[in-house]
């Protein structure tokens, strides 16, 4: 009997591996240590005098630069070592003014032939690679009083249409809106329409100095499910921007009631990210008061740009950014940089219904940014870092209403196109349902992920060490077989890493080092039954077909079971705990092809095409 595969399997197995080996090949390119310059506004560029003044400052530092490049808005500067990363940063920020952020990053190395075959390293995880951590608490006091407001505006609004006349309506006390009437029939059809279109509410009526009043106020039920839009809306939101930073295999996610965690691998510019992340860049639309307007109807506020200029607006809303659909950055007719505002169906009609009868009227586009703001107090006598929370509104933009409005817009009068793209981004990518805070910031440097790199590397390489040695002194030849198919193994899992982008993390090495373990375990189950085959007097090819057939069913056994585990870790799991089930997955998969396919097809190779007289497998030496 021969132990030979037919070709097109041999082909198949061939082809597998030529392939893993080349999408395994990014990973020998390791990322460049290097820093990065950006402008600290959104306004301001990076040019080649900047990054040249940049090159010779290090230059006269004695540190080498590997090479500098410009990109799309920033510029790169390689360098050739860790140390001289974390010497660089401090010399480019004090050559250049505070216009300018300089943070330290890793730039990736792959050839470009590699490239161009879709071919990259796996992505680092925050642990190896460095990055932020964001803690974020969503303020659920504001979000239930921004719903509120609006829900005011809307009944309001109702009420004129159907002309029923009233007074009030604005928040009072513990989230409540009081609207007055002058006679009992006001108020009787008020609450009707109210009752009728807000079930929302909890509607009580009461009689104040002969004011006849309508209480409106949520229900705990309806409290809890706007705090929990809020949450998930703004959830949403923060993964949409963290799509437009284009960071890799981000981590976001809630924790508790009201709080959310970002964690950003790779990125080390940190004042970029939370530009990005935490402004709320949300909008209302509001009409220019009347004349004749009483002061409670009226708010006066200034112009974003200029704040010697203000105008009075009602405080009555039209709509708000949380209607806008799409948004895009685009020019006026005169040049100027504009945002074109595509809003969905609800803001379409609410900004009909305020438009239809305001012809001739200004409408303000009001910009609203709530922010984090650090300041230094002198605590117990200690100078102590204080985290003070900003409201800042300003208008951007207050034109004449030509005609009744539908759905789109624009909104003119920015200062720059740089200024108008991040709107216009921001806007796309949703606007936050409430603002949120940063409560907690830390970075992980990449001397620090290098040092858990190294770590991990020689954990890996002691347990693969141990195990090929092992391997080779009870096995021999077979041995030698098994540590061959166990490299194949390795290259193949991180070549499907690397395919899917898949990110490793320091739980995802201790998943390569489980791997490793679980392929050697099907070797020997496989040795030993061809031993146990030859010990039944089986001759030795008989023994060999024997043992990989009979050792399928236990090996597919372990092998299946673990990996329902390793999908159930990852899909009740997160962060590290997901990052050790994708490595555990990808490795069962790799490690069953490899002992089952590769390590017999090496066998058959070895073996297969010739008459075995003896055969020695773990110390014994069998005869025909």
């Amino acid at each position: 009997m021969l132990n030979k595969y037919p070709l097109w399997k041999n082909l198949v197995i061939l082809v597998a591996l030529v392939i893993g080996f080349i999408y395994a090949l990014p990973n020998l390119f390791p990322d460049d240590h290097a820093i990065q310059i950006t402008g600290a506004r959104s306004s301001t560029e990076v040019n080649s005098t900047v990054l040249d003044r940049a090159v010779k400052a290090l230059e006269s530092e004695g540190i080498e630069v590997k090479s500098s490049t410009l990109q799309d808005r920033d510029a790169l500067i390689r360098l050739t070592s860790g140390d001289d990363q974390l010497q660089a940063r401090p010399i480019v920020q004090s050559a250049l003014s505070n216009d300018y952020l300089v943070a330290l990053n890793m730039a990736a190395s792959t050839p470009d032939w590699l490239k161009s075959l879709g071919a990259g390293p796996m992505k680092l995880g925050l642990d190896l690679r460095g990055g932020v951590h964001f803690l974020l608490e969503v303020d659920m006091v504001t979000a239930v009083n921004q719903r509120l407001e609006a829900l005011s505006s809307q009944i309001k609004g109702d009420l004129r249409e159907e002309r029923i006349r009233y007074r009030g309506g604005d928040l009072e006390g513990d989230r409540q809106i009081v609207l007055s009437f002058r006679d009992e029939e006001g108020r009787s059809e008020a609450f009707d329409l109210i009752r009728d279109q807000y079930n929302q509410f909890l509607m009580d009526e009461r009689t104040v100095d002969g004011d006849r009043q309508i209480v409106l106020s949520l229900s705990e039920a309806e409290v809890r499910s706007i705090q929990e839009y809020a949450l998930e809306q703004n959830l949403t939101t923060i993964r949409n921007r963290v799509n437009e930073l284009g960071v890799a295999e981000p981590l976001v996610q809630r924790q508790g009631a009201d709080r959310i965690i970002v964690e950003l691998p790779g990125v080390q510019d940190t004042a970029q990210a939370k530009r990005v992340l935490g402004a709320t860049a949300n909008l209302e639309f509001r009409m220019e008061a009347r004349q004749d307007a009483s002061a409670g109807e009226v708010e006066e506020f200034s112009f974003r740009d200029n704040r010697q200029r203000s105008a009075r607006l009602e405080r009555d809303i039209i709509t708000t950014g949380n209607n806008v659909a799409n948004a895009q950055q685009a020019f006026d007719e005169n040049g100027q940089p504009q945002v074109n505002i595509t809003m969905d169906s609800v803001g379409g009609d609410q900004m009909n219904r305020a438009t239809r009868n305001a012809i001739g009227r200004r409408m303000a586009v009001l910009f609203i940014e709530f922010r984090t703001e650090t300041e230094s107090r002198m605590v117990d006598g200690e100078l102590t870092s204080v985290d003070k929370r900003v409201v800042e509104k300003g208008i951007i933009s207050l034109a004449t209403v030509q005609s009744a409005l539908g759905s789109s817009f624009r909104i003119t009068g920015l200062d720059s196109i740089p200024e108008a793209a991040e709107l216009a981004l921001l806007l796309r990518a949703g606007a936050l349902a409430a603002p949120m805070y940063f409560v907690q910031e830390r970075t992980i440097g990449p001397s620090l992920g290098q040092k858990n790199i190294d770590a991990g590397v020689m954990s890996v390489a002691l347990g693969f060490g141990l195990v090929l040695l092992y391997m080779l002194v009870y096995y021999r030849g077979f041995g030698l077989i098994a540590n061959v198919a166990l490299s194949l193994n390795l290259m193949l899992l991180i070549a499907c890493m690397s395919i899917l982008s898949a990110t490793l993390t320091l739980p995802g090495i201790a998943g390569i080092v489980l791997t490793v373990g679980m392929a050697v375990d099907a070797n020997v189950l496989i040795f030993e039954r061809i031993r146990e085959e030859l010990k039944a007097g089986l001759p030795p090819q008989s023994a060999i077909n024997s043992g990989y057939s009979r050792a399928f069913v236990s090996i597919f056994d372990a092998n299946i079971t673990t990996l329902l585990v390793a999908v159930i870790l990852f899909a009740m799991g997160s962060g590290p705990v997901k990052g050790f089930a994708v490595t555990l997955c990808l490795g069962i998969l790799t490690s069953m092809f490899s002992g089952l396919m590769v390590s017999r097809s090496i066998v058959n190779f070895v073996y297969g095409g010739r008459k075995i007289e003896k055969l020695s497998i773990g110390g014994k030496l069998a005869n025909v």
